[in-house]
């Protein structure tokens, strides 16, 4: 076994390798970008080296600089970790140029799979049933509509470099075919480097099934059976579970042997995933992905293996630890995706700071690289955490895992906490009747927004609010109390006269709050606009933010933070995020009204489409922006003449920035 590795990777699975390798007794160092200096990753590591810049070609994606790393902390082999230089062969053969050891498959198979194109070649020579469509890559757009008008309608085009559905779009009409294709060659350029595209049929209403493999480099391969990701929206997985529901077994025999076979053919060292696309009674090759998956822990959960084990075993020389017969499966396990996006805005990703985080405290796997206080910025990916549930059955491991959503709180950055508990209740998810296609065709048709307000949840965060203006007041806690800011009682229930608090929603619902005394036993009169809630807070745990709060009509455990103006509580409904404001300052703000279009987030403005004195009309796309490797269109709200255009190709703007604008009609 090594002495010590380097994990070039960060985040979430940074941090979790390098678990694994504390267990087996084996040091680690690993990497960091200057964005990342005081990420959770490096404090857990505890040896980081910084390798350059924020954007992850200046750092993450920077061979000589990960090498050099590795070299300076003594190290003698390489994690990629997935995603960056994962399936990068040129990495690989430089790491072993530099006399390390890569963990992961040799730099040659990594050539013959990592492009989709050689991989469906590959397969189709150890006699795995492929998908009709390219032959190769091409970098060529006219002669990828070309092989899009042989192929037939419709077709999937596919970053032949790379997967996590990053240059990937779906085609069923030649409208805008061009356009389609620059934005997916584009996606491709920007997340690997490499604008190739394949083209594929698409198989409608399929079922995404994978085979995990593992194998010594010296053509002895096993399966570590297989997990179903069909959940997916845009071809990006969201919920992963193992094994697969209403899969019948002759079908899952022949697509590990198939998934075997493949794997000796290639001599694959390391572990490895091999994608299939599955209809009612037959099974497409997909790709395979020659790293560790996102999606392994339900993997490690029903198997009982540490997968990272073994390929830091293969990699030293050890071989395989199990032998096939060993490998078992125990119960079922279901992994759920925390992502910093906004479901109700078309899953636009969320930068900012994590003003609290707070994981569910056990019964639940917990994978995460962040924690309170971090910042999220629009350089990665936007996943924050995976949540994995283990149960006996698949109903029970649901359960559990929509338990774990809900005791899941995020403050300071929107989230898709509330999209995924929408999605474990599906009757489709429930029943396993799902298919790649199903969050696509039904989302436009469900509520993802806020969670919904109601007066016992203002009158709550608005105590919180009362509770901390007072506590640094030396005064007796009933003179604390009267902190209305008025003396004057209304009538004879003693609220203030006057409002004391403006409360703003972020779905645009506003409340004036008014306090009354503080009672006896500890309760206090909050008026939401006309209603009344009496309330009482009782702190459960400071430290996590959990109070008992116990209102006119229910008692329940309730967790609040305050951060600047903005004070967040989560309940049973979900997350909301309040501004809060003395209700004086609040009367003192003029809202302004114009047709200014700002930037979503922070990020890389792509194309700007006009210039001063056009004439635009509603949902014109006036500029295309990148942000955490994905591309936002920012599209006039109205029709009218741009006044202005405030931006440039290739200048980075930050989040709420003014990009042009436009007068109305």
């Amino acid at each position: 076994m090594f002495q010590k590795i380097l994990i070039a990777n960060r985040g979430e699975i940074a941090c979790r390798i390098a678990r694994t390798c504390r267990r087996l007794g084996v040091a680690v160092a690993g990497v960091h970008s200057s964005a990342d200096r005081d990420a959770l990753h490096v404090r857990q590591i505890g040896e980081s080296v910084e390798i350059g810049g924020a954007p992850a070609s200046e750092s993450y994606l920077r061979i000589d600089a990960v090498i050099a790393a590795a070299r300076s902390v003594g190290a003698e082999a390489i994690h990629p970790g997935f995603g960056f230089l994962a399936e990068n062969a040129a990495f690989a053969r430089a790491v072993e140029a530099a006399g390390l050891v890569f963990i992961g498959p040799t730099p040659e198979v990594i050539e013959r799979l990592g492009d989709k194109a050689a991989a469906k070649r590959e397969a189709h020579a150890a006699g795995v049933p492929i998908i009709p469509g390219s032959e190769s890559p091409s970098v060529d757009p006219a002669e990828i509509a070309a092989i899009v008008r042989r192929v037939g309608l419709p077709v999937m085009l596919k970053a032949a470099a790379g997967g996590g559905g990053k240059g990937m779009r779906g085609i069923t009409t030649l409208e805008g075919l061009d356009q389609e294709i620059e934005s997916a060659m584009r996606e491709a350029r920007n997340s690997f480097g490499d604008a190739g595209l394949i083209v594929e049929k698409l198989i409608r209403q399929g079922r995404h099934i994978e085979i995990q493999i593992a194998g010594d480099g010296r053509g002895r391969v096993i399966h570590l059976f297989e997990r179903e990701c069909t959940l997916q929206r845009r071809h990006q997985k969201v919920i992963e579970e193992a094994p697969a529901a209403n899969l019948g077994a002759a079908m899952r025999d022949r697509m590990a042997a198939d998934a075997v076979r493949l794997g000796e053919r290639l001599n694959y060292r390391g572990v490895g995933t091999v994608e299939f696309i599955v209809g009612a009674a037959d099974y497409h090759f997909l790709e395979v992905n020659p790293r560790l998956q996102v999606e392994h822990p339900v993997t490690e959960m029903v198997t009982g293996l540490d997968i990272v084990e073994i390929m830091l075993r293969v990699a030293s020389g050890e071989g395989l630890p199990v032998q096939q017969g060993d490998v078992r499966l125990g119960g079922h396990a279901v992994e759920a995706r925390i992502c910093a996006e906004d479901a109700a805005a078309g899953f636009l990703p969320s930068t900012g700071k994590l003003s609290w985080v707070s994981f569910p405290p056990a019964g639940v796997r917990v994978e995460t690289g962040v924690e309170s206080g971090m910042e999220v910025t629009p350089y990665y990916d936007s996943m924050l955490a995976k949540l994995i549930t283990h149960a006996p059955t698949r109903s029970e491991a649901l359960d559990r895992l929509k338990l774990a959503l809900e005791e899941t709180a995020v403050f300071g950055v929107t989230t898709n906490l509330g999209f995924l508990r929408h999605l474990i209740d599906l009757p489709e998810t429930r029943a396993a009747s799902f298919h790649t296609r199903l969050i696509d065709e039904q989302i436009a048709g469900w509520s993802l927004g806020a969670a919904l307000h109601d007066t016992q949840s203002l009158a709550i965060a608005a105590c919180r609010w009362l509770q901390l203006q007072r506590q640094g007041d030396v005064r007796s806690p009933w003179t604390r109390w009267q902190g209305s800011g008025w003396q004057l009682s209304g009538g004879g229930d003693g609220l203030a006269p006057i409002p004391s608090l403006h409360v703003e929603t972020g779905d645009g619902v506003s409340a004036a709050i008014r306090f009354g005394p503080l009672e006896a036993e500890g309760s206090i009169l909050v008026s939401v606009n006309d209603a009344q809630v009496r309330v009482q807070l009782l702190t459960e745990a400071a430290e996590t933010g959990r109070f008992l709060a116990v209102t006119d009509v229910r008692r329940e455990i309730v967790r609040l933070h305050r951060e600047g103006d903005m004070l967040y509580l989560h309940d049973r409904r979900g997350t909301h995020s309040l501004k809060v404001l003395p209700y004086l300052s609040y009367i003192s703000i003029s809202a302004q009204a114009s047709g200014e279009l700002k930037a979503p987030m922070m990020g890389l403005i792509l194309k700007v489409n006009v210039v001063q004195g056009d004439r635009v009309e509603k949902g014109a796309v006036i500029a295309i922006l990148e942000s955490m490797k994905m591309e936002m269109r920012i599209v006039a709200e109205c029709a009218g003449t741009v006044l202005s255009v405030d931006c440039r190709p290739g200048q980075t703007v930050e989040r709420n920035a003014v990009v042009a604008v436009v007068t109305p009609d």
